[in-house]
């Protein structure tokens, strides 16, 4: 009887295990414990593990540091250029969902191997105060001159950051660099995310800040006027899509499928809007105050070519400027 019930454990103790699906994240998808994973687990009679890693740069790096022994089944929230460095670095395993054709654009698609797959979009912008800039910069230029006014993040560490330094280099293009110099004593604080900067912008700690086009519809929703508001330079946007992947080595291959599937239903897709203030990629019910979200007329970009050969150079070129 001892051996039967120690077997019996051991079985039971490997359904458990197995049935864990564990994701690495960054701190501002927090949401998806309290709004969609209940559902998840519901449906496939298992357990999520939801870590939050600081923001998607930190996400990385974990992942990286677990490589010969991952600890983490999925990853959500790398951006375009993340997520080549992901690839490269072998750190994912290709899955193209089933259910794909959900996309409302199939130009979403930034990975045509499926190493990762769109879960939503937005494009970055600067938001202000306008109670305290009364005359609205209207070119990347006009930002450099007011001293101590911006509050951005670091690159190496934020996915917001580094779409910003992606934006300036798909402008200025050979003469970034020039463009940072100059726009180095306009930045009051360079923070480590997303959530830092905008806890300080908040503050009052400076009137701008590099955020996302749709921060006027957040502002609509919270506070029922456009308190904050967004401008893109005229020089055209800079669109980030945000993907999920599956972690090379995953234990729970077939439970992080399913997951890769549940992104794009709308069970999690209509939750995007309102707690991810981005725009969701299948056709789901949007809110009023998404018509306060700017769109851009204009939309820069950068090829997975350039972004593969030259991304940690310019990491470290940026580096040199601001430190």
């Amino acid at each position: 009887m001892k051996k039967i019930f120690m077997a019996l454990f051991l079985v039971l103790t490997l359904f458990l295990f197995s049935n864990v699906l564990t994701i690495y994240t960054y701190e501002s998808l927090s949401w998806i414990e309290e709004s969609v994973i209940s559902s998840f687990e519901e449906i496939n009679n298992c357990k999520i593990n939801v870590i939050k890693l600081g923001d998607t740069g930190n996400v990385l790096n974990r992942l990286r540091l677990e490589k010969i022994r991952p600890k983490a089944d999925v990853v959500i929230g790398l951006d375009q250029s993340l997520s080549l460095l992901a690839v490269r670095e072998n750190l994912l395993i290709p899955y193209m969902p089933n259910n794909i054709t959900n996309l409302t654009d199939l130009n979403l698609i930034f990975d045509k191997d499926f190493f990762v797959t769109p879960f939503d979009y937005g494009a970055i912008a600067i938001i202000y105060d306008p109670e305290r800039i009364p005359v609205l910069p209207n070119t990347f230029e006009d930002l450099t001159k007011n001293p101590s006014s911006l509050i951005i993040q670091n690159p190496r560490s934020s996915s917001t950051g580094q779409a910003f330094l992606l934006w300036t280099i798909a402008v200025f293009k050979d003469d970034w660099q020039d463009f940072w110099r100059e726009l180095k004593p306009a930045i009051l604080t360079v923070t480590n995310g997303w959530s830092e900067s905008f806890s300080r912008f908040e503050k009052g700690e400076a009137p701008m800040m590099v955020s996302y086009a749709t921060d006027g519809a957040y502002s609509h929703y919270y506070y029922g006027s456009t308190r904050y508001k967004a401008f893109m330079p005229k020089e055209g946007g800079y669109v980030q899509i945000e993907g999920a992947g599956i972690v090379n080595g995953t234990k729970n291959l077939e439970l992080a499928q399913k997951f890769i599937e549940f992104v794009l239903t709308d069970d999690f897709q209509k939750e995007i809007p309102l707690n991810q203030w981005m725009f969701p990629v299948t056709d789901v019910e949007m809110s009023e105050s998404f018509n306060y979200a700017l769109k851009p007329e204009k939309i820069l970009k950068i090829s997975s070519e350039d972004l593969t050969n030259n991304l940690e150079k310019w990491l470290d070129e940026w580096e040199k400027i601001m430190f």
